[in-house]
């Protein structure tokens, strides 16, 4: 799976980086950083929380 972000839905809230913070993460000019844009397989189940908790809808995975 792989992570793709629509930076211009992304807020910046930080849903996503609570979820799985190995992944994502909201650097000190509130921009999302996708620090692994390829799902890890022991992630799986985290990135999925957070794509589908983010309130802008700004993350989708594609296969």
């Amino acid at each position: 799976m792989k992570i793709v972000m629509d930076r211009a839905k992304c807020t910046g809230i930080g849903i996503c980086e609570a979820l799985a913070p190995t992944i994502f993460e909201v650097d000190d000019n509130g921009e999302l950083v996708v620090l692994s844009a390829e799902v890890p397989e022991d992630a799986q189940n985290e990135v999925t929380e957070a794509v589908e908790g983010c309130p802008t809808m700004a993350l989708r995975l594609q296969s």
